[in-house]
């Protein structure tokens, strides 16, 4: 389906598994509602998804872009962090560099699926859930699957159930942070040509306002 076709509401959320072999949760948020959150394992099956779902934008929760002076990951010479890293280190939130253990299995993984998913006509982002939760004080999965969730549901979210995995409602997150994307009330920092991460705006965490 062309790209002015999809649905201008429609997002797309992925909590992006440094392997095929670990759960990987998938989401889509039209209006308020989620309309089918589940596990996936492949990018076969992401991109099946995807492209059943046909949403307007994709919210990644992982790096879609090497560091500045790296064309690939075993590149030493290039440097550790992005643009968009760097504004994290200045703000003091933590986050794992992409050149560090998991990290390099899930940036070595997210560029191929976005290259994969832009010559398709989608708009593709990267996110963090976890700095999202922050903000929203709604809580981390490693705080507890219930507060998450319930968390979640405050911000007027719908079609959420307390069987979800910590993947799945992480999933969640990053397709309330497209969907703020798409509305403005999103901040990206860096940029998106040598490394972008979403996150919501501080005054967007007491309602959504979906």
């Amino acid at each position: 389906m062309d790209s002015h076709k999809r649905d201008n509401r429609k997002v797309v959320g992925v909590d992006l598994a440094g392997s095929p072999k670990r759960n990987t949760g998938i989401c889509a948020l039209k209006k308020d509602s989620i309309t089918f959150c589940t596990i996936v394992h492949t990018d076969q099956e992401i991109i099946d998804y995807i492209e059943k779902e046909d949403p307007n934008l994709i919210a990644i929760d992982a790096p879609l872009n090497l560091s500045p002076g790296r064309k690939l990951m075993k590149d030493k010479n290039g440097e550790h962090f992005r643009p968009c890293d760097r504004e994290l280190l200045r703000r003091g939130i933590p986050f794992f560099p992409i050149t560090l253990g998991p990290m390099r299995l899930l940036t070595e993984r997210g560029i191929p699926l976005k290259k994969a998913l832009t010559p398709r006509g989608y708009s593709v982002i990267e996110v963090y859930p976890g700095v999202a939760q922050d903000i929203w004080h709604i809580g981390r999965k490693q705080d507890g699957l219930s507060k998450l969730c319930k968390g979640l549901q405050k911000l007027g979210v719908k079609g959420l159930n307390r069987k979800m995995s910590g993947d799945e409602l992480d999933a969640v997150t990053a397709v309330l942070v497209g969907q703020l994307f798409l509305r403005g009330k999103a901040e990206v920092l860096g940029n998106f040509k040598r490394g972008a991460i979403v996150i919501p705006y501080t005054k967007e965490m007491a309602q959504f306002s979906l």
